[in-house]
């Protein structure tokens, strides 16, 4: 624990900058908290069935828990990618993605959490990252996306001029998840399969468990994320922004 006071000290430094940045900016429902070195019940550790960039026996990995339609999610999403760009090759430091949606704010994002483990299914670990990267770079957040038939609202609000939120277009089909499904094609996956995998719900219920998981130890907002490291867990709130994480990650590398 001793090692970690400095580390611990430099995350909650950088909090007061990116804690803020959450407050003002998203509409989660989340207080501004800093992060502490416990969690209100520890998180599973890596499983056989996560998605994870870097080695699963990295010294530290992080555990994402993560709303696609949050715009400081699709930040932090930018920062993580630069994390292991920095260390993943050197197995020091691994990423692992798992769901947090909030439905209260983007009714949306649940659906399309679904979607990224529908794209895994078809293309593996791989897949998941390509499909989630692709979905990322694509939402402007706060429920923009035209997912089709799952768009929930079912027509684009409007803003102070009238002018529809986002370009929504008519479903193709009963099963059309507009660029959900888009996207899947892009990436060479089964439409049919992918649209059908959606309409079932196969993965509604493993989307159900990371958000209550995430909930348990105590997340308040997204992204919300937990270091493992030396059989701790360390809860971090909020887009922190890289420099911050890197001085984190650096000081606990030591």
């Amino acid at each position: 624990m001793q090692k970690l006071l400095l580390p611990l000290s430099i995350l909650i430094a950088g909090g007061l900058i990116a804690g803020t940045i959450l407050f003002v900016n998203t509409k989660t429902p989340a207080t501004n908290t800093l992060p502490t070195n416990t969690v209100k019940k520890e998180v599973r550790t890596v499983q056989n069935n996560d998605h994870i960039l870097g080695s699963p026996k990295a010294k530290l990995v992080i555990i994402e828990y993560s709303d696609t339609e949050c715009p400081y999610c699709k930040v932090f999403h930018e920062t993580l990618q630069k994390v292991i760009a920095e260390y993943g090759n050197s197995s020091k430091v691994a990423w692992v993605y798992r769901h947090f949606p909030i439905p209260q704010l983007h009714p949306k994002a649940a659906k399309e959490a679904e979607a990224l483990e529908c794209a895994a299914a078809q293309g593996g670990n791989d897949m998941f990252w390509k499909y989630t990267d692709a979905i990322y770079a694509k939402t402007t957040s706060n429920n923009s996306l035209d997912i089709g038939v799952y768009n929930d609202p079912e027509t684009a609000p409007s803003d102070a001029s009238g002018k529809p939120y986002y370009t929504q277009k008519t479903p193709r089909s009963t099963t059309d998840a507009g660029i959900l499904s888009d996207t899947a094609v892009t990436l060479g996956l089964d439409k049919a399969a992918f649209e059908d995998c959606l309409a079932k719900g196969a993965f509604a219920e493993r989307v159900a468990l990371d958000a209550a998981e995430a909930a348990a130890a105590g997340g308040q907002g997204t992204p919300h994320s937990i270091i493992l490291v030396d059989g701790q867990q360390i809860p971090v709130e909020g887009a922190y922004p890289f420099e911050t994480l890197k001085g984190l990650i650096d000081s606990i590398l030591k």
